[in-house]
């Protein structure tokens, strides 16, 4: 495994935005993580407490983290903006995560990246995904940030190769692949075709494992049962030498969702990954 790889591994938010952030770094610092990503929520929970971005970006530093990603935009195609929808999160999806403004609260702490995801259900042609995903990139491109698009099985943008084209398409020097474990193999995606990927176009890669047989409702699992790498059937060790044999310099990011979390303290949650994580990339290296 390269060596970007075992020393850059990222805490992702996500699982534990319901925890105040200035109350997730040391915790996650303490386990051993070098990063982690942010919502943007979280930035602008701050700021408006009061706190300049400069600020929180200085005490995420102070803490010997670095913002790796601000996930995510949701609202980029065209038509997510003018969905008729009456589900709570995506109403306040579409308002609130729309690209300028999640790339501008990224630019403001200095994160490297920031995550775009489908989740309303609106399948794209290539063309039409290619669009709009270059127009993110372009706006991204003026601070400096690299785009990177996540697909799921339970979205518009379903697999591997769906998100590929379009990122492919965009034809943008900063489009990229958000490449989580849970979506890859949930998705029946093959290593194969990652590993004819050209590896500057994994930005980041999210581990996690899972049950063998999926849930009915794909959607209810990947939000409650996701498991800690290596205690499920994903093929990880697959996954991570399939990686390292591209020259995929990408962070590793941790990102588990169980509902067993919800009772468990942040030191408990960031040590039970970042152990997880690192007997992951060891057998991966071993075998």
């Amino acid at each position: 495994m390269n060596e970007l790889n075992q020393n850059h591994l990222i805490f992702s938010s996500v699982p534990v935005m319901d925890r105040p952030l200035l109350d997730r770094l040391d915790p996650i610092a303490r386990a051993g993580f070098d990063g982690l990503s942010l919502l943007p929520t979280d930035i602008w929970a701050l700021e408006e407490q009061g706190m300049k971005a400069e600020e929180l970006a200085q005490r995420i530093k102070d803490a010997g983290l670095r913002i790796s990603e601000v996930d995510c935009i949701a609202a980029w195609l065209p038509k997510h903006l003018t969905l008729q929808t009456d589900d709570p999160l995506l109403q306040s999806l579409q308002q609130s995560h729309q690209a300028d403004k999640v790339i501008e609260a990224a630019a403001r702490v200095g994160a490297r990246s920031v995550a775009v995801v489908e989740i309303f259900g609106i399948t794209p042609s290539v063309d039409e995904g290619a669009e709009a995903f270059a127009a993110l990139c372009d706006k991204a491109a003026a601070y400096d940030l690299k785009v990177h698009l996540e697909f799921a099985p339970f979205g518009g943008i379903p697999n591997l190769r769906a998100g590929h084209a379009i990122i492919d398409a965009a034809g943008r020097s900063n489009a990229g692949l958000t490449i989580d474990s849970w979506h890859l193999f949930r998705s029946h995606s093959r290593l194969a075709d990652l590993a004819a990927i050209p590896a500057h176009q994994i930005h980041t890669v999210q581990i996690n494992d899972a049950d063998g047989e999926a849930w009915p409702d794909v959607f209810d699992e990947t939000m409650n049962a996701r498991l800690l790498p290596g205690q499920g059937s994903f093929d990880l060790t697959g996954l991570l030498q399939v990686l390292n044999s591209m020259g995929s310099t990408a962070p590793i990011e941790v990102e588990i969702f169980h509902a067993n979390q919800k009772d468990m303290s942040l030191d408990d949650i960031s040590s039970n990954w970042f152990s997880a994580i690192r007997q992951t990339i060891a057998r991966a290296q071993k075998d």
